[in-house]
C-alpha cells in the first residue's frame, strides 16, 4: 500500500533522491567515474599518475535548449560533502530563476576583480595626485614641501584603502600636531582634502570629504590663527644691541642670519640667494619668481651694511674652496654666499 502524501515514507525517499551519497563513501571510494548524490550534484572520481585517487564535485545541469554544463565545486578536501550539497541547492534555485550558475559565477568573479582593481591605499593617491599636479607647481621646493607634508599622515592612514578613511583617522593624524604645529597641521589638512577630492573625481571613493574645514572640522578644531603659539619677538629697542652681538659671531651661520635681518627676507630666499642675483652698482638684489612664495620676481634694495656681509660671505667662501684640496679649481669659485 503506498503511504500517504506527507508520510515519513515519502520523507525518507526524498532525501534519499537528493543525499544518496555517505560521508564515508566520499572519502574511501576509488572507482573511478561520476557517482550521483541527487540534485544536480556528482562525486567525480579518478585516478591520477601514481594511482592517485582524485576527488571532487560536479554540478551537472541543462538549460532549455541548450546543451549539458559541468560546473566545477572544488575537490572534497577543500568542499565537504555538506558544502557541495549547499552549493547545489543555490545553483538549483539560481535555476529555478532562469539564471545559468556558471555566468552567474563568472559575473561575480569579474565583479571582484573589478572591485580590487578600483582599490587605492591613499599613499597611492597622493603620489598620484602629485605626479598629475607637478607641473603646475612653481618650483622643485613647492613638490618637496608636498612630499614632506604627506609623510606626516602615511603613518596613520597612508596604507588604508581611500574608501575607508573618515572624520576619525582624519583627527586622528592632526589632533597631536594641531597646537604645537598649527601651520604645518594646517597645510597638511588642506593636502589631505584634496587628495581626497581626487580620489572622489577619480571614483576611488564617494561621499563627503572627512578633511574639509568648512561646517566640518571646523567644529572640532580651534582657528588655526587661535590655535598657534607664535614665536616670541625681539623688541625693536633690543635690535641694535643683538646686531652687535651677532656681528661678534663666527662662521656662515651668522652672516646668514644678518643678511636675513638687513633684507626682511624669508629664509628660504635667503640660503637660496645667489652672487649673480645681486646687482652692485644698483645696489639691488633681484630674487627669481620661482623662489617667491607669489611666484613674482622681486627687487630688495640693499644697504651698505647689507652688501658689506655679502663681501664677507665671498671672502669666506673664496678662503674656503681655495684651501679645499678636493675640489678642482673650476669648483673654486662660489656661486652662493652660504655655501660651505
Amino acid at each position: 500500500m503506498t503511504a500517504p502524501m506527507g508520510s515519513d515514507g515519502n520523507k525518507a525517499r526524498a532525501a534519499r533522491a537528493t543525499e544518496r551519497l555517505s560521508s564515508a563513501f566520499v572519502m574511501k571510494s576509488t572507482k573511478p567515474g561520476l557517482h550521483c548524490d541527487g540534485g544536480n550534484l556528482n562525486l567525480q572520481i579518478s585516478i591520477g599518475p601514481g594511482g592517485r585517487v582524485n576527488r571532487s564535485w560536479i554540478f551537472r545541469y541543462q538549460r532549455p535548449k541548450c546543451k549539458v554544463r559541468d560546473m566545477g565545486l572544488g575537490p572534497t578536501h577543500t568542499t565537504s560533502l555538506a558544502q557541495a550539497r549547499e552549493l547545489a541547492r543555490e545553483y538549483r534555485q539560481l535555476l529555478l530563476r532562469g539564471i545559468d550558475p556558471i555566468d552567474h559565477r563568472n559575473a561575480e568573479v569579474a565583479k571582484n576583480l573589478a572591485a580590487n582593481a578600483a582599490v587605492m591605499t591613499f599613499d597611492q593617491c597622493a603620489d598620484q595626485y602629485m605626479k598629475a599636479h607637478r607641473s603646475g607647481w612653481r618650483s622643485i621646493v613647492h613638490a618637496k614641501q608636498w612630499e614632506t607634508s604627506l609623510k606626516e599622515a602615511s603613518p596613520v592612514i597612508g596604507k588604508l584603502d581611500v574608501r575607508a578613511i573618515d572624520t576619525g583617522l582624519v583627527m586622528k593624524v592632526l589632533e597631536p600636531m594641531w597646537k604645537v604645529k598649527t601651520e604645518s597641521a594646517s597645510r597638511l589638512r588642506g593636502r589631505i582634502e584634496a587628495v581626497l577630492d581626487w580620489a572622489k573625481a577619480r571614483g576611488y571613493r564617494d561621499g563627503d570629504n572627512p578633511a574639509r574645514w568648512k561646517g566640518h572640522l571646523s567644529n572640532l578644531l580651534a582657528r588655526p590663527s587661535k590655535a598657534q603659539e607664535h614665536l616670541a619677538a625681539l623688541p625693536y629697542v633690543e635690535v641694535p644691541g643683538f646686531m652687535r652681538e651677532l656681528r661678534q659671531r663666527e662662521g656662515i651661520t651668522a652672516l646668514a642670519l644678518e643678511f636675513a635681518i638687513l633684507a626682511v627676507g624669508r629664509m628660504g630666499e635667503i640660503t637660496g640667494a645667489r652672487f649673480d642675483e645681486i646687482n652692485w652698482n644698483d645696489k639691488v638684489w633681484t630674487i627669481p619668481a620661482d623662489r617667491m612664495k607669489g611666484n613674482r620676481e622681486h627687487r630688495v634694495p640693499l644697504s651698505p651694511a647689507a652688501l658689506a656681509v655679502i663681501e664677507k660671505a665671498r671672502d669666506a667662501g673664496v678662503r674656503r674652496t681655495t684651501s679645499s684640496r678636493t675640489r678642482s679649481p673650476a669648483a673654486r669659485c662660489p656661486t652662493r654666499p652660504w655655501d660651505v
